[in-house]
């Protein structure tokens, strides 16, 4: 029993702390990003597994964490605001070629940043030729040209 709240307060903590640390996808990760995964993954096996490292608790705790993950995504189906909450939602952060300054510090992103997706996906060289960025709930920039 103490390996199946170990796993679920190791999985709440894990989801609340990345949320907090914001949306990023794997795509765009640092060479920082990946060495504080891997630092985490490392620190979240100890505190998952204590000191019984036996296959039966290994199996134990997994079985756990893919049955909250697994339950997560049922309510999330049939919850909108447990989906938000999870997730969060898509956010605007360039709007008919206005930057919306206070969305872009709360992502966490640079006009740099919006301007090299822009680039990359539609050949756009200026803000002012972007309809909408639009930071998806999955960390991606999805860029709508202007007319």
């Amino acid at each position: 029993m103490d390996s199946v709240l170990r796993a679920a307060a190791i999985y709440l903590a894990l989801m609340i702390l990345f949320k907090v640390a914001g949306r990023r996808s794997l795509s765009d990760l640092t060479t920082f990003d990946l060495v504080l995964l891997m630092i985490i993954g490392e620190a979240t096996q100890q505190a998952l597994l204590g000191d019984d490292f036996s296959v039966i608790n290994a199996v134990l705790v997994i079985g756990t964490l893919i049955t909250i993950d697994v339950g997560f995504s049922l309510i999330k189906t049939r919850s909108y605001r447990f989906a938000t909450l999870l997730e969060g939602s898509p956010t605007v952060l360039i709007e008919n070629g206005r930057v919306l300054e206070g969305r872009m510090r709360e992502s966490r992103l640079r006009l740099e940043d919006i301007m090299e997706i822009a680039r990359e996906s539609q050949g756009l060289e200026r803000v002012q030729q972007i309809k909408f960025a639009i930071l998806e709930r999955n960390g991606k920039v999805s860029i709508i040209p202007a007319e």
